[in-house]
């Protein structure tokens, strides 16, 4: 790949080989930016898996950022009041399904009570796509409308390894302190934890890097997150 001057210049700043403190590496990716926006900081975590393994699951970051979620909510009438009381933008039934395979798409998180599944699961090859399916493991098919909306309002993500054992995700903003940011990381890195595979022997986790979204990796410390 043919890296910008920019990028390569940042380069000579720093060993990518070393692992650093996890502020430390935070307050090295803001040293690092150099674009003019404000950038996502990403983490990437690597996964000792085997291919049977799956590690997925839902967090609550106790630092949110970025632009507020559109939530919609597939439920009948009796909870519609619930889901917008919740703070979900839209909620509804048929005729929100219907508009959905018409094309709709201006929403960014789905959740749906379990009597609506059999009419939203033939919304798949929509919101599949777009990773948006609602499913129980990540509690977004659930009667719970009010919790729910309010949990992911308060900024719960859902994470997920990729078969490569790979998991990436943004986990702030380079506006953000290093230490609000080492938060929502630490946040992230527990419930990875607590999702280690019950027959999986040897080390769980292989590396965890930082960067932000122009800039390089920086390798974390993980044993000391």
């Amino acid at each position: 790949m043919k890296r910008g001057k920019k990028y390569l210049e940042v380069l000579k700043k720093y060993n990518p080989q070393e692992e650093l403190d996890v502020v430390k590496a935070l307050d090295l990716v803001k040293e690092l930016k150099y674009a003019k926006f404000d950038e996502t900081v990403e983490v990437s975590i690597n996964l000792n898996l085997k291919k049977s393994h799956t590690v997925r699951d839902t967090v609550v970051l106790p630092n949110s950022f970025g632009a507020e979620k559109k939530i919609l909510v597939f439920t009948k009438a009796d909870k519609e009041k619930e889901a917008i009381d919740a703070g979900a933008a839209f909620a509804g039934g048929d005729e929100l399904i219907e508009k959905v395979k018409a094309g709709w798409t201006d929403f960014d998180v789905v959740v749906a009570t379990p009597d609506m599944m059999k009419e939203v699961g033939k919304l798949g090859p929509i919101l599949g796509r777009k990773g948006l399916m609602p499913n129980p493991k990540t509690g977004t098919v659930t009667n719970d409308v009010k919790g729910a909306v309010s949990e992911l309002k308060k900024g719960r993500i859902e994470f997920r390894a990729n078969k490569e054992g790979i998991l990436n995700m943004g986990i702030g903003k380079s506006s953000m302190p290093s230490s609000k940011v080492y938060e929502n990381i630490k946040a992230l890195f527990d419930e990875v934890l607590r999702k280690k595979p019950s027959d999986l022997k040897g080390d769980y986790v292989a590396s965890v890097y930082v960067s932000s979204t122009m800039s390089p990796s920086v390798k974390i410390n993980h044993k000391a997150i």
